[in-house]
């Protein structure tokens, strides 16, 4: 009879433990979602800024267009075609 009252003292700590820990880990997850959204929205918004910052740099440049040269190196190659038979 003892060992039955301590099994079922057992059976019910393990569920009141297992209840805490699952809401514990609800709620951790909710919290990393929010940070990772957070975290993304700052990155994004990082890319944008050194985005904005390369076409900035890019307008100041001389244009190399006006001086005849070629704006992408491939063309220096000529026309490239494809020649299978």
């Amino acid at each position: 009879m003892p060992i039955l009252v301590l099994i079922l003292l057992g059976v019910v700590v393990l569920v009141v433990t297992g209840i805490r820990v699952i809401g514990s880990l609800r709620r951790f997850r909710a919290a990393s979602t929010l940070v990772g959204d957070r975290v993304g929205d700052g990155v994004g918004l990082l890319r944008a800024r050194f985005a904005a910052l390369e076409v900035a740099f890019a307008e100041r440049r001389p244009d190399q267009a006006r001086q005849g040269e070629p704006r992408v190196p491939s063309v220096d190659r000529g026309r490239q075609e494809d020649h299978r038979g």
